[in-house]
């Protein structure tokens, strides 16, 4: 009868342990994070970040859409030359 007495103290003992460590954990990782807060008045919003990303999006999808309509604009120029020239080469 010693015996399963021991184990059931042991299994005791173990889960108390146990609940002691996790316990002492998060109040270590709760000091912890306490110290890092920045105050939500010195943050900028969610919002304000979406719309600086936004802004900074379009000012490159417009860069973009300038720099095609110059190639393509440069390339219908080639080819109307290069279409006068095929045509003046057979005429002479």
């Amino acid at each position: 009868m010693a015996l399963p007495s021991f184990w059931s103290e042991a299994r005791v003992g173990i889960l108390l342990l146990s609940v002691l460590s996790l316990l002492s954990a998060r109040l270590v990782g709760a000091g912890q994070d306490s110290g890092s807060v920045i105050p939500a008045e010195s943050r900028p919003c969610v919002d304000c970040h979406a719309f600086e990303f936004m802004q900074r999006a379009l000012q490159d999808l417009k860069k973009t859409a300038y720099s095609l309509d110059s190639r393509t604009e440069t390339l219908l120029l080639r080819a109307e030359k290069r279409g006068l020239c095929d045509c003046f080469h057979a005429i002479h």
